[in-house]
């Protein structure tokens, strides 16, 4: 396998980690819709994407919304916007 498809295998593969556990989150939430916030804390998912030593060394949730975008691409995820604020919802 090459080095290309094994990152693309990893990243499905946490993608998929990330799916289950929205759908296992949804009970605990107003009509299943679960806060990317919930989702960002409970699984550490706000990362720095600056070099060490830039000016702006921030956290932020880059890798979570590349994820759930991924999700939504492959159908797995629906998305609602609610003022500021995001929730998303497994949709299989």
């Amino acid at each position: 396998m090459s080095s290309k498809q094994k990152v693309h295998q990893l990243f499905d593969e946490m993608s998929d980690e990330v799916h289950e556990f929205i759908k296992s989150s949804e009970s605990g939430f107003s009509e299943g819709w679960v806060p990317a916030t919930f989702i960002k804390d409970q699984l550490d998912l706000k990362k720095s994407a600056y070099p060490q030593g830039n000016d702006i060394d921030n956290k932020t949730g880059w890798l979570f919304a590349t994820i759930a975008r991924h999700l939504q691409d492959k159908d797995k995820l629906l998305y609602k916007k609610v003022g500021s604020r995001s929730f998303y919802k497994a949709s299989n």
